[in-house]
């Protein structure tokens, strides 16, 4: 079996031992570690001299910003798995742009997580247009204007998050309906869909729809349901209806004025 190469860039010279440590112990027929670097311009030259499948890149860095790295490259054909402590603001930009990333303290079992999902993406060849996402979407700072990467046969799509009317559960897929009328079918569930749009303004209002919140126009309890803009009706589950309508009071309140 063909090793993954790869390289790992993290100011911390703890962490970035411990890391080869777990390659070094678990992984070594899986991955070929190919240097270890401490900053971006570390990370640059080991990236030119070894060509790597694989960046464990750390995204906090006191010198430099861990996504400052692709100011050096024009074009670009690894993968990049981040490496970080938990940022709230951070984690859900890097789902929207269907990247991956690893957790402070790192463990074996979610470096070989991370394996598993690089497999099922390679080829996809997309990886530069997720990146360039990513850092669209920290630059914006607003949910309402960030875009998410859906998966397609070939790659990734991209879509802008509040283009997204709702979301429809189909057993193992989702079909995703937008605002211009089209509807993109996912094979992914629901629930791994919800966790990609994970912001503020979508919800679960049912085991088989996601709403996004800016849509509904208006909520009915006695129907246990809701009328969205466009006039398409939606059940909210009964146990869900206390929730739902505390969340839809306090979105409405924050933005829109009555």
């Amino acid at each position: 079996m063909n090793k993954i190469t790869c390289i790992i860039i993290d100011d911390e010279p703890i962490a970035r031992e411990a890391f080869q440590d777990i390659i070094n112990r678990y992984l070594k027929d899986s991955l070929e570690l190919k240097g270890l670097g401490g900053s971006v311009k570390e990370g640059v030259e080991l990236i030119r001299k070894n060509d790597p499948e694989i960046v464990f890149l750390d995204i906090e860095m006191p010198d430099e910003c861990g996504l400052k790295l692709f100011d050096y490259f024009p074009t670009y054909n690894f993968e990049v798995i981040f490496i970080t402590a938990f940022n709230q603001y951070a984690i859900p930009a890097i789902r929207h742009a269907a990247l991956d990333y690893l957790l402070k303290p790192i463990n074996f079992i979610d470096i070989q997580e991370a394996l598993c999902r690089y497999k099922k993406k390679k080829g996809s060849n997309s990886c530069q247009l997720r990146v360039e996402t990513l850092i669209s979407n920290l630059t914006v700072g607003s949910d309402i204007n960030q875009k998410v990467a859906f998966p397609t046969m070939d790659g990734y799509k991209m879509e802008k998050l509040n283009d997204i009317i709702y979301c429809e559960g189909d057993v193992n897929y989702t079909k995703v309906h937008i605002y211009d009328g089209r509807m993109i079918m996912l094979p992914r569930t629901l629930k791994e869909v919800e966790e990609l749009l994970s912001c503020h303004f979508f919800f679960r209002i049912h085991k088989s729809f996601l709403v996004n919140l800016n849509y509904v126009k208006s909520y009915c309890r006695s129907e246990n349901g809701i009328h969205l803009d466009n006039g398409w009706r939606l059940p909210v589950a009964s146990r869900k209806n206390d929730e739902f309508l505390h969340v839809l009071t306090n979105w409405r309140s924050q933005h829109i004025n009555i």
